[in-house]
């Protein structure tokens, strides 16, 4: 038999009644601001979202309405390739590969507006943003960032496109273990070449952009050998096509359609005994003299290879940013077909509004808070990689920094858009499968963002490693704890040169009512003790478990190392989560205006309680939080996802982006004309006394 009693005490989600009321007071009590009904301002919002480079993202939002640079689906793959590379055109002709570049040579040095206009590229074609990135991010900057200045002459070439390039580091065999890397390119000192050689089909290069078609030359990575010694992964400037084809020695293939992207011409090439001057090898960390002594300003191997790599950040920069604008662009087409799509009624005659119904809320608002903390998130990103490399900040520590930051937030923002896209093209029906609405084409093109620049397993690992190098070199006998409170206290704040952060010195207990339990949860320092807690946990149990591997054979050492894998991705994946956390809690200082300050504050306890109660699991088994917490958690934001759901529109027209960056019917508005059509029909027909009576109502 029911217990009536214990039904009546609860609610549908299973939480006490008490409890729900209390979230509930808590939250009204909550949402004016000064006794007035919270508003934002769109258009001071949108100034902030716009980030440090405003003036420059403004422009390229403007540039890329040109039609000329959209994605058209139905093209042929030949199609699609020749305009990827007209739009490449269009780019040098407006002057927007400048800017990265050196003023000798026409450039401006502007690290940190080159990228924020590169990225807005993804909005118009998601192929014009790679291949741009691929000429210019890559090949172009790999010239100048591991070239000296006898290279330079190269670059007006580079950045005309009358000199297409690719960037051939990927073997097919090797992928991201760059350093084991097989193509060689062996020193001749009495012809003053280098001799570039693939042993075998696995060194081959692949997956290169430009490599299928357009691409003229390439730098090519490979084992540096001179007088019989291996000094390690260098890059050479290699010429690999004229206009009647591949030169000798070079062999290619094209790799025809892909999943996306398909403007891009990827391939693949190969070297049989391909010679290149000495002046050829890219010599800013490493050269060789004309009788084949090698020098370096770096002694370390080690070291002189991540500093190599290192200069090559800026496209896990640049995905950052890219993935974080495609998020908010497909939540910007979901969230307004939502506020107009009608479905179902609830006891009216009046069907409901997509975005009424809490579910839809909960696909979509949720995600909504993640792309925020991204957008803030990632304008820290910029401007600590233009602090770097404009020389502002450029200590071999501040490289170390920027390298960790870029490797912890690419994964996050690139999964969260194709996880993003595809709930929002399921939010949007059958609507949101056709390629008119770009939901799914955006998600083929930025699908391979997870694997490329890095593939996201591989980078969360490097920022684990990080976090753990960094204590083994300076707290060798330390205690687990003191692990804790180092990798949290230093590496988190070091990268953002002062977070704030700090050490939780006991477990967070129940507060005792839910009233507080709740007011409490809302609390920045709560939010962030019980985040910051998580991740010092983790790797504080890391460095235990790890700890014997000083002591094992280096293949002992691996295997243990091995059997912890999944917890240093998900130590890393956290530590990434809270510097998310932090960049969005920094953005609300930023906010003067009361009501919009209000709206991002709800927006902020959304993701920062949504981190927590994604990982209750943890959080339970670890004692962190009771279990009539957790139930408070789950509770308090759907409380706070209702509350939102008012602001949504303007909290994705915040983004910025016009009809003619969206260029998807459905949020066009064409919706609400057609509902309001159906609406007007069925007025009018009751209006008339003609109107069929309903069987049921008959009966």
């Amino acid at each position: 038999m029911t217990d009536t009693k214990s039904r009546a005490s609860t609610t549908k989600s299973g939480v006490p009644r008490s409890m729900d009321a209390e979230i509930d007071g808590h939250i009204d009590s909550a949402s004016t601001a000064h006794g007035a009904p919270a508003v934002v301002d769109v258009a001071a919002l949108g100034d902030i979202l716009m980030g440090t480079w405003a003036d420059v993202r403004r422009e390229a939002r403007e540039f890329v309405k040109d039609p000329a640079l959209h994605r058209l689906d139905g093209l042929s793959l030949e199609e699609q390739r020749e305009r990827a590379l007209a739009q490449l055109h269009i780019l040098v002709e407006h002057g927007s590969v400048h800017r990265a570049f050196p003023i000798e040579v026409g450039g401006l040095e502007d690290n940190g507006g080159n990228i924020t206009a590169f990225e807005e590229l993804v909005t118009a074609d998601p192929s014009l943003q790679i291949k741009g990135g691929v000429q210019w991010g890559l090949f172009g900057s790999a010239i100048v960032q591991l070239g000296t200045q006898r290279h330079r002459r190269l670059l007006p070439s580079v950045m005309s496109l009358e000199l297409p390039g690719a960037f051939a580091m990927t073997e097919i065999g090797h992928g991201s273990d760059v350093a084991s890397i097989a193509t060689t390119a062996t020193y001749d000192p009495d012809a003053r070449e280098f001799v570039i050689n693939t042993p075998f089909r696995a060194a081959w290069k692949q997956f290169l952009g430009n490599a299928g078609r357009d691409g003229r030359a390439a730098v090519v990575f490979a084992q540096l050998v001179t007088k019989g010694v291996n000094h390690g992964v260098h890059a050479l400037f290699v010429p690999i096509r004229d206009e009647n084809g591949f030169l000798p020695g070079i062999q290619g293939e094209d790799d025809g359609w892909k999943g996306g992207l398909n403007g891009i011409d990827n391939g693949t090439l190969a070297f049989d005994n391909v010679r290149v001057p000495r002046e050829n090898l890219l010599n800013k960390y490493g050269d060789v003299a004309e009788d084949g002594t090698y020098s370096s300003p770096i002694s370390s191997p080690g070291r002189r290879f991540f500093t190599m790599l290192g200069t090559l950040v800026q496209g896990r920069v640049s995905l950052d940013g890219a993935a974080t604008a495609a998020s908010a662009v497909g939540l910007a087409i979901a969230v307004r077909y939502g506020n107009e799509r009608r479905q179902f009624t609830a006891g009216t005659n009046e069907e409901e509004v997509l975005l009424d119904y809490q579910r839809h809320q909960r696909r979509l608002i949720t995600r909504l808070a993640t792309t925020y903390a991204q957008t803030f998130a990632h304008d820290e990103l910029l401007r600590k990689f233009d602090a770097v490399f404009s020389g502002a900040a450029d200590t071999d520590e501040d490289r170390q920094d920027l390298e960790t930051l870029a490797a912890a937030l690419k994964p996050l923002s690139t999964w969260h858009a194709l996880d993003t896209l595809q709930e929002a093209r399921e939010a949007c029906g059958g609507a949101g499968f056709m390629a008119e609405n770009r939901l799914v084409g955006l998600r083929a093109d930025l699908d391979v963002y997870v694997t490329f620049e890095g593939d996201n397993n591989v980078l969360l690992q490097l920022v684990a490693k990080r976090l753990l190098t960094d204590f083994s070199s300076k707290f060798t006998n330390a205690d687990a704890g003191a692990l804790a409170a180092y990798v949290v206290g230093q590496a988190a704040e070091a990268a953002y040169h002062g977070t704030g952060l700090r050490t939780v010195a006991q477990t967070i207990r129940d507060f005792g009512s839910t009233a507080r339990s709740v007011k409490e949860l809302r609390e920045t320092n709560v939010q962030r003790e019980l985040l910051t807690d998580r991740v010092e946990l983790m790797i504080s149990e890391l460095a235990g478990r790890l700890r014997p591997a000083s002591r094992m054979s280096k293949k002992d050492a691996a295997e243990l190392f091995n059997s912890q894998q999944n917890e240093l991705i998900e130590a890393a994946r956290a530590h990434g989560e809270l510097l998310q956390w932090e960049a969005f809690t920094r953005g609300l200082d930023k906010i003067e205006d009361a009501g919009t300050r209000q709206v991002l504050e709800w927006l902020h306890d959304v993701f920062g309680l949504g981190l927590i109660e994604k990982h209750l699991s943890w959080y339970l088994i670890h004692g962190r939080l009771s279990p009539q917490r957790a139930q408070a958690i789950t509770a308090y934001i759907d409380r706070l996802l209702a509350r939102l759901r008012p602001h949504a529109q303007d909290l994705v027209d915040a983004f910025g982006y016009s009809q003619e960056h969206l260029r998807a019917p459905i949020s066009s508005g064409i919706e609400a004309e057609r509902q309001e059509e159906a609406r007007e029909y069925y007025r009018a027909l009751a209006a008339s006394g003609n109107a069929p009576v309903p069987e049921k109502k008959e009966k």
